[in-house]
């Protein structure tokens, strides 16, 4: 069965030599006494968590799966335990603000936390994901009166939080939905309507569940701009003060699905149930976007979380699996590690050379967004936010990809005994294939990325981001002049493609959809270029008294990246390039 173990000597590098946490992080207003010290005491404390009492989860929960009956949603065995464990160590307040009962730590240092959990029970992470995205959204876009109700029973994780859009007639196109809510003329509203897909929308872990449901207002304009947001949780409060009245809303089922299983992927049924608006009236989508962006940024560190911990399987395995005797004049008698395979050394490669740069570049945009949120200079704030939507489509499209890649390549170390049960690798495959699709599926990300994101603010954003990475290429020029000039011709292919796109996508309507993903793997590329180069320019600089060993270690891999997965940026600029006629060529009865 898998174990899990935390990077944490991988964590304290990138913060300490890659990224300045302290000079990035713990010098903002508010964030002085998250200095790196007590940053590093959670961290342990929560990697004792993940190995000691999720990851031995991981395999049993996806065995028993959540069972529905009658309304109700029972979590496989030892799930209401770990999860009592999770909120009495105060981890669901860890990032929130202290006004409401949270402990005020950095972002970032919540997603480290993040990662650690998913990587050991992507499952049980969703919960907690889930409700993160709720307290960000109320406390961003509710009134007072609802922040006081509802965020201190979510920040002390009595109770859990939802996000609900998707309805059965409608996924993506939000603007088609028809879930209503009337006025009670009371303050609060009543919902009616049917969500479906709604994460952690029936369990058995929390008190209360509040769900953060879209609804149209009577009278609200068609399409996405009559859309509000409204906050309906399973149980009201009572005359005694406590919230055990159940309110008009009932699980109908759970899906059965290919991974994730311990995750309640609950159909939920409003009939008249009564909900508070957050925000103003039809602008439910600028409040539902701070959960989704959350949440997009969330699942980005569940693909690395995944990938993390598959390649700790299969190196485990590599290293200790024996066959064949090696090759030429280094073949010997008896049978070697299968670590001593070229091949497989490149499936592991493929996976770590992912996962490093990956984990630097969420943990620089979750400074980012640190910075964002406490930076005293509003022009930094700015940029920051604009870097973070720039940015987060391709996180969580390209990490997804490549996640997906690296949990295959795992299983391809192990063999045939990757596809049985028995190894659980084949588990993190089953997992990480829903994050592509969820939280707006990755042929949606592409989309919005070459339709609205490269030209925010006129296309001054990207060639902000354009101009960071130059500078990352000047950096390493003198260190690594051959990863500076891949870098800087996959540099080059991206600002070619960019300009395509701009110069072609008004003549021909087709064109953003169908060169969207190719040039969204292109961008996420050269982003990984950009961590990757930050990694190299630390390893490098290490004095005497750094971990020379790792820093070998990440030169290696940087050697991997920089020859073997950077180099496709050149594909994925010639595709893009020819345009939208390769496949709308097709009429549709010839599919």
């Amino acid at each position: 069965m898998p174990t899990y173990t935390a990077p944490l000597r991988e964590y304290a590098f990138l913060l300490e030599h890659v990224l300045d946490y302290s000079g990035a992080v713990a010098s903002l207003p508010g964030y002085e006494d998250a200095t790196p010290v007590l940053v590093d005491a959670v961290l342990n404390e929560g990697a004792r968590l993940a190995e000691k009492e999720l990851a031995p989860l991981n395999r049993s929960g996806d065995e028993e799966a959540c069972v529905w009956e009658n309304g109700q949603v029972r979590t496989p065995k030892g799930f209401k335990g770990a999860y009592a464990l999770y909120r009495d160590s105060g981890w669901p307040a860890l990032t929130a603000s202290q006004k409401y009962g949270g402990q005020g730590l950095p972002h970032v240092v919540g997603l480290i936390l993040r990662e650690m959990v998913c990587a050991a029970n992507m499952a049980f992470g969703t919960y907690a994901g889930l409700s993160q995205g709720a307290i960000n959204a109320i406390t961003a876009h509710g009134s007072e009166d609802l922040k006081q109700r509802f965020l201190p029973p979510l920040i002390d994780g009595r109770w859990t939080g939802t996000m609900c859009l998707t309805e059965p007639h409608c996924g993506s196109d939000l603007g088609l939905l028809k879930t209503r809510a009337e006025p009670a003329g009371d303050g609060s509203y009543r919902v009616t309507g049917t969500k479906i897909f709604v994460t952690g929308g029936e369990h058995d872990l929390s008190e209360n569940i509040v769900h953060l449901v879209l609804a149209r207002l009577p009278d609200a304009p068609a399409g996405i701009k009559g859309i509000s947001l409204f906050a309906v949780p399973k149980s009201l409060q009572a005359q005694d003060k406590t919230w055990s009245v159940r309110n008009l809303v009932e699980c109908s089922g759970i899906e059965h699905k290919m991974g994730i299983r311990a995750s309640a992927t609950a159909s939920l049924v409003f009939d008249g149930a009564t909900g508070w608006l957050i925000g103003e009236p039809n602008r439910g989508m600028k409040a539902m976007f701070t959960m989704m962006n959350t949440a997009r940024l969330g699942v980005s560190v569940q693909a690395v979380a995944l990938a993390e911990a598959a390649l700790q399987c299969a190196r485990t395995y590599a290293l200790e699996r024996r066959q064949g005797r090696g090759m030429g004049a280094a073949a010997v008698a008896s049978p070697v590690p299968i670590i001593s395979h070229a091949d497989v050394r490149r499936n592991l490669l493929v996976g770590k050379s992912f996962v490093d740069g990956a984990r630097a570049l969420w943990l620089w945009a979750g400074i980012q967004l640190d910075r964002q949120h406490k930076h005293p200079d509003l022009a930094v704030r700015s940029e920051c936010e604009d870097f973070l939507a720039l940015l987060t489509p391709v996180l969580k499209a390209f990490f997804s990809d490549r996640s997906f890649q690296a949990t295959n390549a795992a299983v391809q170390v192990f063999g045939g005994h990757g596809y049985i049960r028995e190894t659980g690798v084949e588990q993190f495959v089953r997992d990480g294939r829903i994050i592509p699709l969820y939280e707006g599926t990755n042929g949606i990300q592409a989309l919005d990325l070459v339709s609205r994101k490269i030209t925010l603010n006129e296309g001054r954003t990207v060639a902000s981001f354009f101009a960071l990475v130059k500078e990352e290429i000047s950096g390493m020029s003198e260190l690594r002049p051959e990863f500076a000039r891949e870098l800087q011709t996959s540099l080059e292919n991206l600002r070619s493609a960019t300009d395509f796109i701009r110069a072609g996508a008004e003549a021909d309507p087709h064109l953003n959809g169908a060169a969207g993903h190719d040039y969204l793997q292109l961008f996420g590329l050269v982003a990984m270029g950009f961590a990757w180069a930050k990694i190299v320019r630390a390893a490098l600089s290490l004095g005497e008294g750094g971990d020379q060993k790792l820093a070998s270690e990440k030169l290696k891999v940087a050697n991997f990246f920089f020859t073997r997965v950077l180099p496709e940026a050149e594909h994925f600029s010639r595709t893009v390039k020819t345009g939208s006629g390769p496949l709308m060529a097709f009429v549709e009865d010839e599919f």
